[in-house]
């Protein structure tokens, strides 16, 4: 099927396996490089300011693991770091060695999950409407996140920004010529190199150095797994695999993954980067869908995205929190906003059957709405999906 300029809107395309490399560095991939920055960056900012980690580390590893992804897959599969232990990390002020810990400990239990092929059973329990409620809650969440935080950043140039980068990302979503997402991010650079930077802060950010080595003790393992892992596998049990692998059905059905390989590489990465200072990190249903929705088709996507983050760790990262900052937030705002309505469109393959569809909606609700929401959202969904399916609940029986 050839390529046309221009893609339907939010729509996947399917390509036959032998008219799609596995690593591409053109124009969209570089669009969709781009596409999961507004999810990432506010988070390694949050944790390194929060827990005084060293930033090289983070950087360089965080960009590693995302070369690490797209050459392994090849196909914009991302890495992200881990939201439920972001938040616990931000919010109680955390130190590094129980991060370091947190992660060797869910590394670990997910490749226990892998070996065993636990995970295999959990994904055969878990039914799809339940994986399309869990991609919605993290639409929900994006979404909020985008408009109450991002777009109102900056005042009214913020919001008129906003506004620019909207009506761009609009025209030209899908288009294979001119990408949205690099006509966006450019008009943010514009901007932040115009009314933003400080030079003095700039050039005393330049450097190189390289990480330092790590070893966590037992005590912060154990202390790491209780604190940060537990309140983390739900969340990666959800989006991270199922609904991963969810989104590689839709948009790469000619190149099939399992759910162990999924949990394989997730485990791989955090059994490395705590010994280089690096923060736990996940695959992602929305960080895949970012990259895909802005033109990303290829692991060169995720490739050119860990190129970034190499380049800030190796030379920028003793300045990095200020060096960030030049780049304006209203910008990511569009970014992650029409991430969540990419997440959100999934929605339409079980729109047709309307208990499929309320089980979801629900589902999404619980998992953004609730404390530990995706466990409560993937517990409670497939309780009831089941319970339908017995009569013993009625939302309508279509679709069961």
């Amino acid at each position: 099927m050839p390529i046309t300029p221009t893609e339907p809107l939010l729509q996947p395309v399917a390509h036959s396996a032998s008219r799609r490399p596995r690593i591409r560095f053109d124009r969209n991939e570089l669009a969709g490089a781009f596409g999961d920055l507004g999810t990432d960056l506010p988070l390694l900012i949050g944790v390194i300011a929060a827990s005084g980690l060293d930033s090289t580390g983070v950087l360089i590893m965080f960009g590693l693991m995302q070369l690490f992804s797209g050459l392994w897959y090849g196909m914009p599969m991302p890495v992200q770091p881990l939201k439920a232990f972001a938040a616990l990390v931000i919010a109680q002020k955390i130190p590094g060695r129980v991060i370091f810990g947190g992660g060797l400990a869910v590394g670990a239990g997910m490749l226990l999950l892998s070996v065993t092929g636990l995970i295999d059973g959990l994904a055969r329990l878990v039914p799809k409407p339940v994986i399309r409620g869990i991609q919605f809650g993290l639409a929900l969440q994006l979404s909020t996140l985008a408009l109450k935080q991002y777009v109102p950043a900056d005042g009214l140039p913020g919001y008129a920004l906003a506004a620019a980068a909207f009506l761009i990302t609009v025209v030209l979503l899908g288009n294979r010529r001119w990408p949205a997402a690099l006509v966006v991010v450019t008009l943010g650079v514009v901007y932040g190199l115009v009314f933003q930077l400080d030079f003095n802060s700039a050039q005393q950010a330049l450097g190189l150095r390289l990480p330092t080595w790590h070893v966590p003790q037992m005590t912060d393992i154990l202390t790491g797994a209780v604190l940060l892992a537990l309140p983390q596998i739900p969340l990666s049990l959800g989006n991270s695999v199922l609904a991963t692998r969810q989104v590689v059905q839709d948009y790469f059905p000619e190149r099939p993954v399992t759910v162990r390989k999924i949990s394989f590489t997730y485990a791989l990465m955090n059994l490395v980067n705590p010994f280089l200072g690096g923060f736990p990190v996940c695959h992602g249903s929305g960080g895949m869908v970012g990259h895909y929705t802005f033109g990303g088709r290829t692991g060169g996507s995720v490739v050119i995205y860990g190129g970034l983050f190499l380049v800030l760790g190796l030379f920028f990262s003793q300045g990095f929190q200020q060096l960030v900052q030049v780049f304006p937030l209203p910008i990511l705002g569009v970014l992650l906003f029409f991430e969540a309505l990419s997440l959100a469109a999934l929605l339409r393959d079980i729109s047709t059957e309307r208990a499929h569809l309320l089980l979801a909606l629900l589902t999404g609700i619980l998992c953004a709405g609730l404390p530990y929401g995706y466990l409560v959202g993937l517990t409670v969904g497939t309780c009831l999906y089941y319970a339908m399916r017995r009569g013993w609940v009625g939302l309508g029986k279509q679709g069961f």
